[in-house]
C-alpha cells in the first residue's frame, strides 16, 4: 500500500506525503472502513452510516464511491489490494 494517512481531526487524507481531496461522502466511507479495518461491513451498514435512512437500499451508491476511493488510494484500482469487495455482502479494508 502506498503510504497514506487519514487525519480525523483535519479530515484530510495524505498519500505518499501528498494531500488528496476527498468529498464528504468519500471521507465518511473511508473513515468508517478505517475504524473497522479487517472487518466486513455490509452494504446496509455502510449505507446507513454514510447516507442515513435517506439512502434506502441503493448499493450502487457504494460502488460509485468505492471506485472513486480506489482511484485515489490503490496503486492498481482495477485490482484493489486494500479496498476489498466481498461479493453479495459488502466491503472490507485490508491493511
Amino acid at each position: 500500500m502506498e503510504q497514506w494517512k487519514l487525519d480525523r481531526v483535519r479530515r484530510e487524507l495524505t498519500v505518499a506525503g501528498q494531500r488528496v481531496h476527498l468529498t464528504p461522502n468519500e471521507y465518511k466511507l473511508l473513515a468508517t472502513l478505517v475504524a473497522n479495518a479487517g472487518r466486513v461491513l455490509t452494504h446496509t451498514q455502510l449505507l446507513k452510516e454514510i447516507w442515513g435512512d435517506a439512502a434506502g437500499a441503493q448499493p450502487h451508491y457504494l460502488r460509485v464511491y468505492m471506485a472513486q476511493l480506489r482511484q485515489k488510494l490503490e496503486a492498481e484500482p482495477a485490482r484493489p489490494r486494500h479496498l476489498i469487495t466481498e461479493p453479495g455482502v459488502g466491503y472490507r479494508l485490508r491493511l
